[in-house]
């Protein structure tokens, strides 16, 4: 009797069953070989079949004696010279052995007998693939496909793909599983392989169509939904992939990697609040991924939900403590929400794990300068620009940092190093200005301000933060009303 869970039923089964089929065919065996050992030792023995040679070269091959098989197949072939099967064993066994070129003569000899074998012409592609004969494995496989139909076209198909994959023409792997969903629509293997070929390639116009043919007729695939939706988002069309991506869910549930991208596709069209229930799914679903709580995390922050975001950064954070721009977000949560000493721990974490990281650096000293510990806040500025001297940022900092602690001198200096650094972006000369306006040096003061204007009236505002009461000298508020008839100006 044998008892199925499906409502408690009970089922018999109509055939008997076989008492130990394990150990008849194990006793079979052992008699075979048995006979084997009796013929190789000259010894009485019962007439062995084509069939018990194949067992007995099984029997080696599965043990990984490759010279006790290959003896195997030669003493079979003394009996049974005509034997295909036998001759492809051998030349299998022949490229195990690293013996190619043997192998292909003997395929060749095999190819005499028994044409129609797919075995043939897998062994002959491998073996030319390892001679370094490319083009040869090419024709003999698109010749066989003339030859073969159904699922033996299908295995050829395949592994014509890898030929291709192997010497790196990848339209061709596109196209050889594009012949395999046009004659078989279903084959789970191709569709899971054509999804990843169409992102390489970029042919994501021909997978919609390909893959809008085959849900006309299979509606409820949900390989060929995810696929649909994958080229979507390839072309950034978000929106459609979306659609595609919940057509595969409501057909599988679990579909963890259609969720996945679909919580991208959210982010991307900045629906934040959808992408976070999307990829909080894909936890449901999973084992805990670092990916997806930081991705998660990066939504509440776009969200200015700081806590939110900080939660799911440390989660991310725990999975891979190592990884030191998690300690570094966590740390800019805390900066945007202005809790400069809450940001310095994690921030010396990152720092820990990566020193010379520009972005910590300015962060690093960003926290400090707001919490009026100038000295540390230009040691950090300053090993922000030696780490990217060419970026506008860091050397913005340093300067405005030196002009806040009353380093007018200092500020000057570095106004024309950043200058020179940065081909002359006009914030700095705004910045020059203003620190000379500190030194009393009105008449350069002014000449530098006007570089500034001519350049970028937009940068006005950087001049002004650093010392709003300026607009209370005359000759400053002559020069910008001058420029201010200007048509670009903001």
């Amino acid at each position: 009797m044998l008892r199925n869970n499906f409502f408690g039923l009970t089922f018999h089964n109509p055939l008997p069953m076989q008492q130990n089929p394990y150990r008849e065919n194990r006793e079979e065996l052992d008699e075979i070989l048995k006979q084997y050992q009796n013929l190789r030792n000259g010894r009485q023995h019962s007439f062995l079949e084509e069939e018990a040679f194949e067992k007995i070269i099984n029997y080696f091959d599965d043990k990984d004696d490759l010279p006790g098989a290959l003896e195997a197949v030669q003493t079979g072939l003394e009996y049974f010279p005509f034997s295909s099967q036998l001759l492809i064993k051998k030349a299998d066994l022949l490229i195990a052995l690293h013996k190619y070129k043997e192998a292909l003569q003997i395929l060749e000899q095999a190819e005499l007998f028994d044409g129609t074998d797919l075995n043939l012409y897998i062994l002959k592609t491998d073996a030319y693939l390892a001679l370094d004969q490319q083009e040869k494995a090419v024709v003999l496989l698109e010749d066989a496909l003339q030859i073969f139909e159904g699922e033996e076209r299908i295995e050829l198909l395949f592994e014509l793909a890898d030929v291709y994959d192997d010497y790196e023409e990848f339209d061709k792997v596109f196209d050889c599983l594009k012949i395999i969903l046009e004659e078989e629509p279903t084959s789970e293997e191709a569709l899971y392989k054509i999804c990843f070929w169409t992102d390489f390639t970029g042919r994501c116009e021909e997978s919609i169509i390909l893959h809008q043919s085959i849900i006309d007729n299979y509606p409820y695939n949900e390989l060929a939904w995810f696929n649909l939706g994958a080229a979507y988002q390839g072309l950034k069309l978000y929106e459609k992939a979306i659609d595609a991506y919940q057509f595969a869910v409501v057909i599988d549930e679990k579909f963890d990697t259609a969720y996945r991208n679909m919580g991208d596709a959210y982010i991307r069209i900045r629906k934040y609040k959808e992408a976070i229930e999307t990829l909080q799914k894909v936890l449901e679903l999973t084992r805990p991924d670092q990916v997806i709580y930081e991705a998660i995390a990066h939504c509440f922050h776009l969200m200015k939900n700081y806590a939110q975001a900080r939660f799911h950064y440390r989660k991310a954070s725990h999975m891979n403590p190592g990884e030191s721009k998690l300690q570094y977000k966590i740390a800019m949560t805390y900066i945007n929400e202005k809790q400069w000493q809450s940001a310095l721990k994690p921030l010396e974490n990152a720092m820990n794990i990566r020193s010379n990281v520009a972005e910590y650096n300015l962060a690093m000293g960003e926290c400090k300068m707001q919490l009026e510990n100038y000295k540390e806040a230009i040691q950090h500025f300053s090993l922000a620009v030696r780490q990217k001297p060419k970026n506008i940022s860091g050397w913005e900092a340093l300067i405005s940092c030196l002009y806040k602690a009353g380093y007018f001198e200092e500020a000057c200096t570095q106004s024309l190093s950043a200058l020179k650094a940065t081909e002359d972006k006009p914030v700095f000369y705004f910045i020059y200005s203003a620190s000379l306006f500190a030194l009393k040096r009105s008449k350069e003061a002014l000449v530098q301000l006007e570089k500034g204007l001519e350049q970028s009236t937009k940068q006005l505002k950087k001049f002004i933060e650093l010392n709003p009461a300026i607009l209370q000298n005359n000759h400053v508020v002559d020069l910008i009303a001058k420029f201010k008839k200007r048509k670009n100006f903001r």
